[in-house]
């Protein structure tokens, strides 16, 4: 049976792309609820399914790592000793060409999908020049990356999300992929799919079928927002809205069933190429009265379109045209499973602290030390006095 390929076993099967880890983080960017296919199957080892292909990927300080498998079921880097005594000189270079090709492809998927050409340095030093917040926090959450991902999965993934949490919605995505996709290949006994297509989601017994599967009301949901986008807009409307404004797109995404405004900006943010899409939820509105003492809610109790549209807008003001994706590294740092690298925030916050007391300490000590040896001047000329004028008695 094929196995999980880990690096240290073979690095001359692995191919790699140049991206250092301030630009990238695997165990931050696909562990942070902007995708729910990943899976760590070795320590920092990360595999998961991009454009029907399956990849683990894994990083070193300025590379990014990644074997792709062949989808019969095998590793791609295994049986390669072929036979070559039987073979043809053209039929080798033809392989040799076909292989190159597909490493070009490959590497291109992988540049697409985690948005390499976007310099993630010059954004962390802009946001944090006029965010003093961020930058406390980018000191540790470096890395953290948009995907962009394929529309279609990302958002029935995120219909899946209402009143989740992410082990849930990952559990569930699985079973989805498991149910309607195209099987992929089998890894220690995992079984990997394809995500379902639009045809496979619309299909009239499907409700019942992820009713059975444990998705409750969110069965109905995902199941009519594909017929109802393959009854009027056809099968290329999702990608098609990558070439429309930030607005129109989210509008047009909240006509589907079970797509509300931050579902709706989850999807343009992370597939429909629209940076500034802020997705705004109850754990986004407490880090903005949190952090940024956002008050403007007048101290409502639930969260409102205004509200959603005021802390958006107030984070596109302060973050500029990238606000989504800063807002991500807010929302990842937030959550619970990396508390104890926010924790490392707070050490190195107050080892500051105590420094700066030190010093003030210190400095403190040296005036009054100054100080005293000031008043010693009087008492000094008042002495002199003294002795002069029982010098002059004397005479």
């Amino acid at each position: 049976m094929a196995r999980h390929a880990v690096f240290s076993s073979g690095a001359k099967i692995w191919k790699s792309l140049e991206c250092a880890k301030s630009e990238l983080r695997l165990d931050l960017t696909l562990a942070c609820g902007q995708t729910f296919r990943w899976r760590e199957t070795a320590e920092g080892h990360w595999t998961g399914v991009i454009r029907g292909r399956v990849w683990t990927l894994t990083q070193t300080e300025d590379t990014l790592w990644y074997y792709v498998y062949k989808n019969e079921g095998g590793a791609g880097g295994e049986n390669r000793d072929q036979k070559k005594d039987s073979q043809k000189i053209d039929e080798e270079e033809t392989q040799y060409a076909t292989a190159q090709q597909d490493a070009e492809v490959e590497a291109e998927m992988l540049r697409d999908y985690f948005q390499l050409r976007v310099k993630l340095g010059d954004l962390y030093r802009e946001w944090g020049a006029v965010d003093c917040h961020f930058k406390q926090i980018a000191d540790i959450f470096t890395g953290v990356r948009m995907l962009r991902q394929d529309p279609t999965e990302c958002l029935f993934s995120f219909i899946c999300t209402s009143n989740n949490h992410i082990s849930r919605i990952q559990g569930m995505v699985e079973r989805l992929c498991q149910a309607l996709g195209t099987p992929l290949c089998q890894l220690d006994e995992t079984s990997y799919h394809d995500f379902p297509t639009l045809s496979a989601l619309a299909d009239r017994g499907v409700e019942q079928r992820l009713r059975d599967l444990g998705f409750g009301y969110r069965a109905r949901f995902l199941q009519q927002s594909a017929k109802q986008i393959l009854d009027k807009h056809g099968l290329h409307w999702l990608d098609g809205l990558r070439n429309v404004l930030y607005l129109e797109a989210r509008d047009a995404l909240r006509t589907l069933p079970g797509v509300g405004t931050k579902v709706a900006d989850c999807v343009c943010l992370m597939s429909l190429d629209k940076s500034e899409a802020v997705p705004v939820d109850t754990h986004v509105w407490q880090i903005a009265k949190r952090d940024y003492k956002y008050t403007a809610d007048n101290g409502q109790k639930t969260l409102t379109e205004k509200i959603h549209r005021d802390i958006g807008d107030f984070f596109r003001e302060l973050w500029g045209p990238y606000a989504g994706w800063a807002h991500s590294v807010l929302f990842c740092a937030d959550l619970k499973k990396f508390q104890n690298l926010k924790e490392m925030i707070r050490l190195k916050q107050s080892k500051k602290k105590e420094l700066c007391e030190g010093n003030c300490k210190k400095f403190k000590i040296k005036r009054e030390f100054d100080g005293h040896e000031k008043k010693k001047k009087p008492k000094s000329e008042r002495q002199k006095k003294a002795k002069m004028s029982i010098k002059t008695e004397e005479v």
